[in-house]
């Protein structure tokens, strides 16, 4: 095929124990997924129909990356997450079946530009300015699950400078990760390549230059960001 310039090279990361890549088509994330979180977000946690915000698969940014402060904000904040990356598509998913569809898991870090978050939830604006900007999806290696399994229960935890700000359970999301998928699968169809960040427990919190803010979760391994000077 002829292109009127060449287009952007295929987002892709890394597979833990794996030459080969992981290839990313989108990026789905879940909105309030821990109680703690959304009380601490001034909402009352409950079983509503789950909502979703996205992300292009360009924002996504290995572990260890530096990430450049990113413009436009003056509080960063950022979201430790359990990613699930999608390896079978397929449109309304039984819940039951919808594990069938997971090719692996990977530890997350939702960046997120908070202020101008706020501002769109006063205004009643989408997300997207705050959520989907570059490198704002950081994503470590993906373990297939023939290695981990499904991990439903477990500590997910991030620190900032070796200070632990948030430190959950992966038990303790309000949508489990079949749950997620079968709804999402009920809205559009779902692709090999996507990859769904299934929300944040509380203590979220703001990082500046010079940071190195670290994710781990039991079971996948721990990831590292360095936050340098503005972008």
């Amino acid at each position: 095929m002829d292109y009127v310039f060449p287009p952007a090279p295929q987002a892709s990361t890394a597979v833990e124990g794996s030459a080969a890549r992981f290839p990313v088509r989108r990026i789905f994330c879940v909105g309030r997924n821990y109680a703690a979180h959304a009380r601490e977000m001034g909402k009352d946690p409950d079983r509503d129909p789950p909502f979703f915000f996205t992300k292009h698969a360009g924002a996504v940014v290995a572990a260890g990356a530096e990430v450049a402060y990113p413009p436009e904000t003056e509080n960063l904040h950022h979201e430790a997450e359990l990613v699930v990356a999608i390896g079978a598509g397929g449109r309304d998913i039984a819940e039951k079946d919808a594990l069938s569809h997971v090719w692996g898991y990977a530890v997350g870090n939702d960046l997120t530009r908070r202020d101008l978050q706020a501002e769109a939830k006063e205004h009643g604006r989408p997300w997207d300015w705050a959520k989907d900007f570059d490198a704002s999806a950081v994503v470590g290696p993906v373990h297939p699950v023939a290695s981990v399994g499904h991990p439903d229960k477990g500590f997910i935890r991030l620190s900032v400078n070796g200070e632990t700000r948030q430190n959950g359970d992966l038990a303790e999301m309000i949508w489990t990760v079949p749950e997620v998928i079968s709804i999402l699968s009920h809205s559009m169809k779902l692709e090999p390549g996507d990859l769904i960040m299934t929300g944040t427990p509380a203590g979220v919190g703001a990082l500046v230059p010079g940071d190195t803010c670290a994710v781990e979760i039991e079971g996948l391994g721990r990831i590292e960001t360095v936050i340098g000077p503005r972008g």
